[in-house]
């Protein structure tokens, strides 16, 4: 194998880990959904195109958490 498949492979690695963290947090603490409390609530419920900025925001944070891991 040449240097390129080697990095690709390792960079594909990490976006995969990246990925993973990204699904037990989100996973874990409702990360990304809207607040469903009853009563009085500060915010409104977040759209579809915020939940998703929510999840594409916390993938790069997880990125780079695993980019300074490694």
């Amino acid at each position: 194998m040449d240097d390129d498949s080697k990095q690709g492979g390792a960079a594909k690695g990490k976006d995969e880990v990246a990925l993973e963290l990204m699904k037990f947090i989100a996973t874990a603490t409702g990360y990304g959904r809207g607040t469903q409390a009853v009563g009085f609530a500060g915010k409104g419920a977040r759209t579809p195109e915020e939940q998703v900025d929510a999840l594409l925001e916390l993938f790069g944070r997880c990125r780079a958490a695993v980019a300074k891991g490694a």
